[in-house]
């Protein structure tokens, strides 16, 4: 920044000096030559007609005038005019013409000599051919072009010098919370992620990128917090099963002739079964947070329900579907399955007597609902069950293979779908509601 203002400054200055060089002192010596010229005139003006006094007066900035004989007698003269051989000898080389020149003067032989700009002209008057000659000083001309050129030559650097020390003091006392940003990220670690950058009160671009910033620490420590959480869980929920599978290994082959193998290998397929449950929920959460795109199509979430219902016939409660006509969603199949599948598990585990599940499309959404007649769900803990490895205490004594995945999972599903799935009131029991966009062909 401090380069690009210093070279725009370096662009107008030079502009500007050679625009001046090129133009003022052409001005300056315009003015003087235009009075001298008009005294020169009017001198002969009267020397033509015949009228010329003997003293001649100088009008305003003009300091000398006189009327030279062709024998270079002088015969009429201002008061000051020297008495130089150099001026008497300068005359046009042709008459009724202005001719200039200039050289150095002194109004008295004793004073230093000045610069003068000369002009004489030859005119014919009743005493023959005469030379009028006018002179004025250039010292004011010569004084504004010295200052001019120590401005053009001395000035202009020495501006854009301080236009550049400007700038880049402007640049770095603007920049300096940027500075302070950049330190206080530079300490923030993955360890600690509860620091946060400055924010300075000018509420300007700097401001906005240091809330800006904060805001996403904020991001960063709420996920960092729920992936140590989540890992925490995520080990205690595997431990017990393997722990329970261990135990069971162990006793068995400590006391191999006291064994029942068949028993035993059933409540070890059991735990495995439970362990291969929790990790496939694992990974899928896993995929849907790393938002992996899975293939999609068009499912039709009615024929999904009736085949849940099929799978699930024999069951400890009996399902009710009521009558649904197609609802096509645009999905994953495998996840869309999940889901129902999911909430399906959950009333199985709470219901007393029944489920209903009901396919509905309601304008450009389809409503899937699972409801259960259990002992039902607390408003205070409605989301509280969509959180990861979260279990209620009534759901937990009536099952404890559960790992408090599921419904996380199916919400996460739902919403990677654009869709939502919440807890709606209904008495007695449960029910689930879950919406997702319908897809029209």
């Amino acid at each position: 920044m401090t380069t690009a203002a210093t070279l725009v400054a370096a662009v107008v200055f030079i502009g500007a000096s050679a625009l001046t060089l090129a133009t003022v002192p052409e001005n300056l010596y315009g003015t003087v030559h235009a009075r001298v010229e008009l005294a020169v005139r009017r001198v002969a003006s009267e020397a033509q007609a015949g009228t010329l006094p003997r003293e001649l007066k100088t009008p305003a900035r003009v300091q000398l005038l006189r009327v030279l004989s062709p024998t270079g007698e002088v015969l009429a003269s201002s008061t000051s005019f020297p008495q130089d051989a150099r001026v008497t000898a300068f005359r046009p080389a042709r008459p009724e013409t202005v001719e200039t020149m200039e050289l150095d003067l002194a109004r008295h032989p004793e004073e230093p000599r000045s610069h003068h700009l000369l002009m004489a002209m030859t005119v014919r008057s009743p005493r023959g051919l005469v030379t009028v000659q006018g002179a004025s000083s250039l010292a004011d001309v010569d004084t504004a072009l010295m200052w001019i050129h120590l401005m053009v030559y001395l000035g202009t650097p020495l501006v854009l010098v301080i236009v550049a020390l400007l700038t880049w003091a402007v640049v770095s006392y603007a920049l300096r919370p940027v500075e302070r940003v950049r330190a206080e990220l530079a300490e923030i670690t993955g360890q600690d992620l509860s620091r946060r950058v400055p924010v300075p009160p000018t509420g300007d671009e700097i401001a906005d990128l240091a809330e800006t910033t904060n805001h996403t620490l904020d991001r960063l420590e709420r996920s960092a917090e729920t992936q140590r959480r989540f890992v925490a869980d995520a080990s205690h929920e595997l431990r017990s099963p393997i722990s329970a599978l261990r135990a069971q290994l162990e006793v068995a082959n400590s006391y191999p002739d006291e064994t029942d193998w068949p028993a035993t290998g059933a409540r070890a397929l059991a735990a495995a079964d439970r362990l291969t449950g929790i990790i496939d929920e694992l990974l899928m959460l896993a995929k849907l947070d790393a938002g992996a795109v899975t293939p999609r199509r068009v499912v039709d979430l009615c024929l999904v329900a009736e085949e849940q219902i099929r799978r699930r016939e024999g069951g400890r409660a009996p399902i009710f579907l009521h009558a649904c006509a197609a609802a096509p969603v645009l999905g994953s199949p495998v996840q869309l399955d999940r889901l129902l599948t999911n909430l399906l598990d959950n009333a199985a585990r709470h219901t007393a007597s029944r489920i209903d599940v009901e396919v509905t499309v309601r304008g450009d959404q389809v409503v899937v609902t699972v409801t259960d007649d259990g002992d039902g769900i607390a408003p205070e803990d409605r989301e509280r069950v969509f959180e990861r490895f979260t279990r209620l205490e009534s759901s937990r004594a009536k099952d404890k293979s559960g790992s408090g995945l599921g419904l996380p999972l199916s919400r996460e599903i739902a919403v990677a779908h654009g869709g939502t799935l919440t807890v709606a009131d209904h008495a007695p029991g449960a029910r689930f509601v879950a919406v997702l966009p319908l897809h029209r062909t």
